[in-house]
């Protein structure tokens, strides 16, 4: 089915609702480009000129994922709003790379987690954050809850900032040691809340999929985020997932199944 066309009617309203039956869509669904509008000819003494369009199926829109976030002090709005055209800058500058070991003598787990909580204190100095960090052994790893006022900032967009801010905690202490320990971050419970969004996401947007019978494509996420949406629809035999495009802006794809592929 072509996505452009041309039609012509005795109105633009006749024309478009013509093209619209013609493509299978909703006008609502299409451009619409005026070529010729309907007009007399000659006085109106030899009929008229029919209107004329040019009409064009739009793509379907990314689907947003709408996640509560902690409130933010008024006097740190401006830290956390960026142009929406241009990809978020980290709240957090990589510019603090402290020696947590010395090299020349062994580790061992606590002064590892020691020196992870030392590097996101002098972080949190420089930003002039009172933040409170507990430890939380988990089986891949050990994760730093962050707890405070204002925190939002730590978080950023979509939790772009978080991810920036683990993944040089990770870079600074795990640099010089044997016995690399993986460290996740959280605020204030943010990745639970994130994660339970996505779920609910990717539900819905099966089943738009299923019921419109087109393709929905999901807006860009992480390796995490994306795996998430692929892990609850893996059990859905009427859509399939796939991921497309360059980091950080691949994003997912979730496609309705055809009769009688399944």
């Amino acid at each position: 089915m072509a996505n452009v066309i041309e039609k012509t009617g005795k109105t633009i309203d006749e024309a478009v609702q013509a093209a619209a039956d013609e493509l299978g869509v909703a006008v609502d669904e299409l451009d619409v480009e005026v070529l010729e509008t309907p007009a007399k000819r000659f006085l109106g003494l030899f009929g008229e000129t029919p209107a004329k369009i040019r009409v064009t199926v739009k793509e379907p829109e990314p689907v947003p994922v709408e996640v509560e976030e902690p409130p933010e002090e008024p006097a740190r709005v401006e830290q956390v709003v960026e142009p929406p055209v241009e990809p978020e800058q980290p709240a957090i500058e990589p510019v603090l790379e402290p020696s947590p070991v010395e090299e020349s003598e062994p580790a061992d787990r606590e002064q590892i987690i020691d020196a992870a909580k030392n590097f996101l204190r002098e972080v949190f100095a420089a930003m002039t954050l009172d933040v409170t960090i507990e430890v939380e052994e988990l089986a891949e790893g050990v994760k730093l809850n962050l707890s405070g006022k204002g925190l939002g900032v730590l978080i950023g967009r979509r939790g772009q900032a978080l991810d920036a801010l683990q993944y040089l905690l990770n870079l600074a202490v795990n640099r010089k040691v044997d016995d690399k320990i993986f460290f996740t971050l959280d605020v204030e419970d943010y990745r639970r809340r994130r994660e339970e969004a996505l779920i609910k996401l990717a539900k819905s947007v099966a089943e738009r999929a299923i019921k419109t019978r087109r393709e929905v494509r999901l807006e860009p996420m992480s390796r995490h985020e994306r795996k998430i949406i692929h892990t609850v629809l893996q059990e859905n035999d009427r859509v399939e997932t796939h991921s497309t495009g360059e980091d950080p802006y691949r994003y997912v794809i979730v496609t309705p199944v055809k009769r009688g592929r399944r």
